[in-house]
């Protein structure tokens, strides 16, 4: 066990869950090559190949499995005892950082307004997530918590309450064919080229919130998304708040029919569960959802 490093370990659960080397490295923020390395130096220390790789697929050895069986829990364990120390030391007294996405709209600052007045000790810090990037200030320890668009499908992150449900609205340019619409249907998008969020946002949740899988621009933030929208390049599926919020001249907003609502929740990481964000979720969870 002498040397044996944290990250060997994490490694190995991540491609285990992901069967795929290049995805397992989004997800540890890593190259690809980084995750052959930290693997192979696992090995290296059992003494035997916990991993077969081929041209075609990744998938574990018979010891491999055994190994991911024993491992998950102990490492389960571990995380968590992390996690009350940290908890216990913490208490709610002191700083919840707080990323958001999209826009802080008035049902989450009812949430941070209804937590401060429960806790005046502690001080919210709020900070904006970028578009293309939901998952990583929680992952990197920049932020406690955020509100984020779903879906999230992330082993490694807590989904907490879910508090707003919003009709999508399409940007347009004012010189798009559907700029005079009052609003539309799904299925009048299809062959529309929608914009889309770049990586390191997930292929899964890109594809979400950029359905009709036509090619059309990727972008980091939601500025260059409306950019590109008001030099019709594109459209863009956005919810009502943010759509009110970043309304522009140049860009249309209109309404869609058809399509699943764009719903916001809180996440944070399964190993930085503390006092404040317990007590945070339990705030937005109490917000009423028909408020304004």
């Amino acid at each position: 066990m002498s040397g044996l490093e944290i990250r060997e370990l994490e490694c190995f659960l991540v491609l285990a869950e992901e069967l795929h080397f290049g995805r397992a490295g989004e997800r540890l923020y890593v190259s690809q090559s980084r995750v052959s390395q930290l693997l192979a130096a696992l090995e290296q220390r059992i003494g035997a190949r916990l991993v077969e790789r081929t041209s075609r697929r990744v998938r574990l050895t018979t010891l491999g499995e055994r190994f991911l069986a024993e491992l998950r829990p102990s490492y389960d364990e571990l995380a968590a005892t992390v996690q009350r120390a940290r908890a216990a030391a913490r208490g709610v007294d002191g700083t919840l950082r707080l990323g958001f996405q999209g826009t802080a709209d008035a049902r989450l600052m009812g949430a941070i307004a209804a937590f401060q007045e429960r806790h005046p000790a502690c001080v919210t810090e709020i900070v904006e997530v970028p578009f293309a990037d939901p998952f990583g200030a929680v992952r990197h320890g920049d932020v406690d918590a955020a509100i984020v668009l779903l879906p999230v499908a992330e082993p490694d992150l807590v989904l907490g309450p879910v508090f707003s449900s919003e009709r999508q609205t399409v940007a347009v340019s004012v010189r798009h064919a559907f700029a005079g619409r009052s609003s539309l249907t799904a299925a009048e998008l299809t062959g529309t080229p929608l914009i889309a969020a770049t990586a390191p946002a997930p292929a899964y949740w890109r594809e979400a919130h950029a359905p009709s899988g036509v090619p059309a621009p990727s972008v980091r933030t939601l500025q260059e998304g409306l950019t590109m929208v008001a030099a019709d390049r594109g459209a863009m599926l956005l919810c009502r708040p943010t759509a009110e919020y970043h309304g522009r001249k140049d860009v249309v907003f209109v309404p869609v029919d058809g399509l699943p609502d764009s719903v916001l929740g809180m996440v944070w990481h399964r190993d930085g569960e503390t006092a404040r964000v317990r007590e945070f979720a339990r705030a937005v969870a109490g917000v009423t959802p028909g408020a304004e």
